[in-house]
């Protein structure tokens, strides 16, 4: 993974309310949420979200997509699973550990 692309993401996440969203993007799986849920569940101003998710959307981490009327935003599973996987990769100096061994928890992907 690029690192520049690392950088960007975990600054993106170094918000409390651009974590918060993204969390309950990660807790909302591959149905994601209206913005005005996410907006409702965070109790965030639209623009306040608009400005988080546009943040969290040019990182990487978050995709949109429109249904009828509604932007529905979802976590990008393989952006989540790539950056943890770049964190850990040279995790305890090659010795066994239970970070190397991480399961992919995102395989629901319709």
């Amino acid at each position: 993974m690029d690192s520049n692309l690392v950088v960007r993401a975990l600054g993106a996440l170094a918000h409390e309310s651009r974590l918060a969203i993204f969390r309950a993007l990660v807790v909302a799986g591959y149905e994601g949420m209206a913005a005005g849920e996410i907006a409702q569940q965070l109790g965030l101003a639209p623009s306040s979200l608009s400005f988080h998710l546009k943040d969290l959307s040019h990182a990487g981490l978050v995709q949109s997509r429109q249904e009828g009327r509604f932007v529905i935003y979802t976590a990008n599973f393989d952006a989540m699973t790539n950056l943890v996987g770049f964190l850990t990769e040279n995790c305890c100096a090659g010795a066994a550990c239970s970070a190397n061994g991480l399961p992919n928890v995102c395989t629901g992907k319709p």
